[in-house]
């Protein structure tokens, strides 16, 4: 158990900041299943964002106050039993209360999971290891909660994190019955050694925290919101792909996080370097995704692998940087996941408006293409009527959101020799659509891109470097 425990709690702490867009993918179909609002059904993803924002620091004074082993064995527990709960949850606002509760348990396991690394492995290694998996769960979540709902349901997103973490409490356990947890006095889970048995640096101060990489991380979290959240409803809701095909979409994303890190050793830039690097492909892959040419599932693949490579430079380097050597260790994980994921709502608090406002004011203009598209449709007056009818009902029923003209138009009955130019005049339709989803959507990803750039300026502005 003792080799497996290092492997399971990484999985913990790449489930728990998975959770943050897991279900980006899922909400079309939490939304029809609980019979619940827009507005209603982003809070399952707001609330476990909110939560985990704000109590992650205390969660890690509480675990100063005891033993890292024992808090975070409770906290993995309680993210599994929530898991659960969310899985069997019967309406909107029990699902939403119970991803509060998750967020509290992950809150916990979290940043306990940091201390219980270090403590199996050592300072530099374990934070590495907890932020590399912090940066996986990112990356995959969208990827990994859009596959089980096409393959399975929504339900299976959380029941799939249930074993996993009911796993990882024993091996939280393990770690406290193999190294005991001591206090900050220069060994034990306290302690600032580079590699165990080896002579800790005495007693240490608690320091501030470091305010350069988490004001940064905040602002690339809200930044990626647009990657993560946006770029799945606007293939799923503006270009009409199911939750499979957006899931393997967004693959693109975790599959060039994880290259980053080889990019990197390779070319050895500095740190600094790497970070502004990093922002700068991020920003750089949202103006892509802004600006498409067309809705062909090709033109995201580029700008997602920027936004990829820049999430892979960035978020670990930054993470390494706030929490390394800084004491007490599990505040400060705390302090940087509070800041990411404050980062994460801030993002979708202004980002979500941007773009439906855009839509809605999208609609006047895409229905009189649509209009036009018919008035010259080669079919006869008495079909273009029908057709008319059939795409206004469709219309006025979806506003502040991209209609489905589908139902529309098989209700539509014409003669079979017109059948042929109303198919082609579905597809010019639905084309249109698309062309103002797109613009709907470009915005937001501008604002990301805004959001990112704000970053890459934290970054290079001069500042007092902190000596090691």
């Amino acid at each position: 158990m003792h080799r497996a425990a290092g492997p399971l709690l990484a999985v913990t702490v790449a489930l728990v900041l998975a959770d943050s867009a897991v279900v980006t993918l899922a909400l079309p179909d939490i939304l029809r299943e609980l019979d619940t609002s827009v507005g209603q059904v982003a809070w399952v993803l707001i609330s476990f964002n909110l939560v985990l924002a704000l109590g992650a620091v205390p969660a890690a004074r509480l675990l100063a106050r005891g033993w890292a082993a024992g808090s975070s064995a409770v906290g993995i527990a309680l993210f599994a039993g929530a898991s659960a709960w969310c899985a069997v949850a019967g309406s909107i606002d029990v699902l939403i209360a119970a991803r509060c509760l998750q967020a509290v348990g992950g809150a916990l396991a979290v940043v306990g999971c940091l201390e219980l690394l270090v403590r199996l492995y050592d300072e530099r290694r374990g934070v590495a290891v907890w932020a590399t998996a912090g940066v996986v769960g990112t990356a995959t979540g969208p990827f990994a909660g859009g596959l089980m709902t096409e393959l399975i349901s929504w339900q299976s997103i959380f029941v799939v994190q249930v074993p996993f973490a009911v796993l990882a409490v024993p091996a939280a356990l393990v770690v406290r019955d193999a190294v005991p947890v001591g206090v900050e006095t220069g060994r034990g889970e306290g302690s600032g050694s580079e590699a165990p048995g080896r002579p800790g640096p005495g007693p240490v101060r608690p320091e501030r925290p470091d305010v350069r990489p988490n004001i940064t991380l905040a602002l690339l979290s809200a930044a990626l919101t647009a990657a993560l959240f946006l770029l799945v409803l606007l293939l799923v809701e503006g270009w009409s792909r199911s939750p499979g095909v957006a899931a393997l979409t967004v693959s693109v994303v975790p599959i060039a996080a994880i290259a980053a890190g080889p990019l990197a050793r390779l070319l050895q830039p500095s740190e600094e370097v790497e970070v502004a690097v990093g922002c700068f492909l991020i920003a750089g892959g949202l103006v892509g995704l802004a600006i498409p040419p067309s809705s062909d599932l090709a033109w995201t693949i580029a700008p997602q692998a920027l936004v990829g490579l820049g999430l892979g430079l960035t978020v670990d380097r930054l993470t390494a940087r706030a929490v390394q050597l800084r004491r007490p260790r599990a505040e400060h994980a705390g302090w940087t996941i509070g800041a990411r994921h404050a980062g994460v709502v801030v993002g979708l608090a202004v980002l979500t408006p941007v773009f439906t406002a855009d839509l809605q004011d999208a609609q006047v203009p895409a229905q009189e293409a649509i209009t036009a598209l018919v008035l010259d449709a080669p079919l006869q007056p008495e079909d273009k009527i029908s057709v008319a009818q059939a795409l206004g009902g469709a219309l006025a029923g979806e506003q502040g959101q991209v209609p489905d003209l589908g139902p529309a138009f098989d209700r539509v009955e014409v003669e079979p020799t017109e059948r042929a130019a109303v198919e082609r005049l579905e597809r010019d339709l639905d084309d249109q659509l698309e062309r103002a989803a797109t613009r709907a959507f470009r915005d937001s990803f501008l604002a990301g891109a805004g959001f990112a750039l704000l970053a890459l300026l934290v970054v290079v502005l001069p500042g007092r470097r902190r000596t090691t």
